[in-house]
């Protein structure tokens, strides 16, 4: 995803500060408010797994490269052992050091083979083994698998919980977090020349909309994805059945694939870092749960 990754100045980031923390009070205040008792207490058997191997090409050690101090497994792992949902957290990798930023951080680790390992291998690939690893280790079937990516340095509890609510809760069969977008995209197709013609994709271009008067679209996050564990088995595919959209801020929605997109990370650290919403003591009861709300804050 590249359109909400882009970086603002320190500027313009600093005047989105009432966005941000406007964020998160209100996902905490949602989250608290829309919890079904029941699932506190017969907890579903949720597991989050976290894919980190070690051969990153882009950006060597890409894994355990740190942003706020912190490796990025190991702020992935913080974030799925803050989630009151979440009943199990493990990091499927190849490598040694990313094995040992996992266990630090609090999670277990299975061991991918090498065949996996490699960059023509799925993340589903990966995740399957890791089900079929932790099921025969523990003796139990997952129900829930939550997916979470390290290259997501910014991902929080409540956005793992969210998605683990709109399966458990909400009866989705898969979820996933995603941020508004309003942007105008196009294509390039061949011309007759030595240019190209351009095509608009989500918009009629001899018809220019106001943002306000156009359907909202999302684009994926790339950080969060829950499923039924069960179907994705069947299909083999984090998307099926019924999915459902876990709207997240923008500002929180960059992804790290290339060292650009590191050193902004690690520039923004200390003013998203400093944002969280505090983490409750016990997961939060209600007995009126509703559809989730659209995110209000700055939309891009």
């Amino acid at each position: 995803m590249t359109a909400p990754a882009r970086c603002p100045g320190p500027t313009a980031y600093t005047e989105r500060t009432a966005y941000t923390e406007q964020t998160a009070h209100t996902a905490h205040a949602e989250y608290s408010e829309h919890t079904d008792p029941a699932l506190v207490e017969s907890p579903v058997n949720v597991t989050a797994v976290i894919p980190a191997r070690g051969g990153s090409k882009g950006i060597p050690g890409k894994n355990v490269a740190e942003v706020g101090g912190v490796p990025l497994v190991a702020r992935a792992v913080r974030a799925c052992l803050g989630a009151a949902h979440v009943t199990r957290v493990a990091v499927s990798t190849d490598d040694g050091a990313i094995a040992g930023a996992a266990r630090a951080a609090g999670a277990e680790v299975v061991e991918r083979p090498a065949e996996l390992g490699t960059d023509r291998a799925s993340s589903e690939s990966a995740l399957l083994h890791a089900l079929d690893r932790l099921e025969e280790r523990h003796g139990e079937p997952v129900e829930v698998l939550v997916f979470v990516q390290c290259t997501s340095p910014f991902v929080t509890a409540e956005e793992i919980d969210a998605a683990v609510l709109a399966v458990v809760r909400d009866g989705a069969d898969s979820a996933f977090t995603a941020v508004p977008f309003h942007g105008f995209l196009w294509t390039a197709e061949p011309g007759p020349g030595p240019g190209h013609a351009a095509a608009g994709v989500n918009h009629d271009s001899a018809v220019r909309q106001r943002r306000q008067d156009r359907r909202p679209e999302y684009l994926e996050s790339g950080a969060v994805y829950a499923m039924r564990a069960e179907g994705f088995r069947r299909h083999g595919h984090r998307f099926f059945g019924r999915t459902q959209l876990v709207p997240t801020a923008p500002e929180r929605a960059v992804e790290i694939d290339e060292p650009g997109d590191l050193d902004r990370a690690r520039a923004l650290a200390p003013l998203l870092d400093a944002r969280l919403p505090p983490q409750p003591s016990q997961p939060p009861r209600s007995s009126q749960p509703s559809q989730p709300s659209q995110y209000i804050g700055k939309e891009l």
